[in-house]
């Protein structure tokens, strides 16, 4: 067990200044009912009022310091296999529904973690594709750490294609995959998840099933992102006029993914394409990751609830001051008595 904030647990020496107080006060009373005669308290009942405020308040301390239980855990990695994440950051990618809708490019990253979170096992990298095939991340087992590169690592025209022109994106760019180092040696199956809009330059479909083919372990998964109503948006909202949806590029990925032994998932049956990622994963030996992976299970939430249901029974109606009670039956003992005087001594009047 750790503590996230010990210094907060400071914050129940402040409500200890109201039971401080309280106890004072009874102190008062105590004399108060000395000199009038009147019967005191029952001390068990006080004791046990102030020993739950006390464990409430002591309760609240603990839950403000965050208590947790952390558990450390070895993972284990595929040694066969590995997987690298190709997304599309050509300018076409930026196009969206509206100018508030998640462009192209956002859809490809969320999908591209989910995917990830399917193969946990497998280490994975991330490139990004224009005219040029560029490593953001080499294949690795953390999760998390391809999860960070990919939500603040990728981004439009990130780095820039080399040459200008109407369309950017280029397939052939995908065979320098196979003389890049992006995988490891030892990995017998090298996965390829390319996450795309389609919308490509003319490609040599030939020369790609060469270079990415299932002799050299590679397998092909593709991903497209498009719908025809969708338009690029500038800063201040307008549309850009250049851009025209290319509907053609579903055939052209579908045949790239066929030549290449592999298939292509339109964005709408991503549990699809997750299903095949995790067949073309399949099973196999692994190893011990480097590292230790740490999980925190926060306990402050349970400890507020304690404290709180110890504070609700300090206060409940059961437990008051049974003095209470006695002071009233003896005030209205003692006015009944007199009452019966009053009324004897006017009976005898009579």
């Amino acid at each position: 067990m750790t503590f996230l904030t010990p210094p907060a647990a400071l914050a129940a020496i402040a409500l200890l200044l109201p039971l401080a107080a309280g106890t004072l006060a009874g102190r008062r009373a105590d004399r108060v009912r000395r000199a009038l005669g009147l019967p005191g308290p029952a001390r068990r009942a006080g004791l046990l009022r102030r020993g739950l405020a006390a464990a409430a308040i002591a309760l609240l301390g603990l839950a403000a310091a965050e208590p947790a239980i952390t558990h450390a855990s070895q993972s284990r990695v595929r040694t066969d296999v590995e997987a690298l994440f190709v997304l599309d950051t050509s300018g076409s990618m930026a196009a969206s529904a509206t100018a508030s809708s998640p462009t192209r490019l956002e859809r490809a990253r969320t999908a591209a973690a989910r995917l990830r979170a399917m193969i946990p096992d497998v280490a994975s990298g991330i490139a990004t594709l224009t005219d040029r095939v560029l490593p953001d991340l080499l294949p690795v087992p953390d999760a998390a750490g391809f999860d960070a590169v990919l939500q603040r690592g990728i981004a439009i025209d990130s780095p820039p294609p080399r040459e200008t022109g109407v369309r950017a994106t280029t397939y052939a760019a995908l065979t320098n995959i196979t003389s890049g180092n992006y995988f490891d040696r030892g990995a017998r199956r090298r996965i390829v998840v390319l996450l795309t809009d389609g919308e490509s330059n003319p490609v040599n479909t030939g020369e790609i099933a060469r270079a990415l083919n299932e002799t050299q372990g590679y397998r092909l998964l593709a991903l497209r992102f498009w719908r025809s109503d969708e338009a690029v948006y500038g800063r201040n909202g307008t549309p850009d006029s250049a851009y025209r949806p290319d509907p053609a590029g579903r055939a052209i990925l579908a045949a790239m993914a066929s030549a290449a032994g592999g298939r292509a998932f339109e964005q709408g049956r991503l549990a699809a394409a997750g299903d095949y990622l995790v067949s073309l994963a399949g099973s196999g030996p692994t190893r011990r990751a480097p590292g230790t992976e740490r999980s925190v299970t926060p306990l402050a939430p349970y400890v507020a609830v304690a404290a709180l249901l110890l504070l609700v029974a300090s206060l409940w109606p059961g437990l008051a001051n049974p003095a209470r009670g006695r002071v009233r039956l003896h005030l209205e003992s003692e006015a009944g008595a007199e009452y019966a005087r009053v009324r004897s001594w006017f009976s005898g009047a009579r």
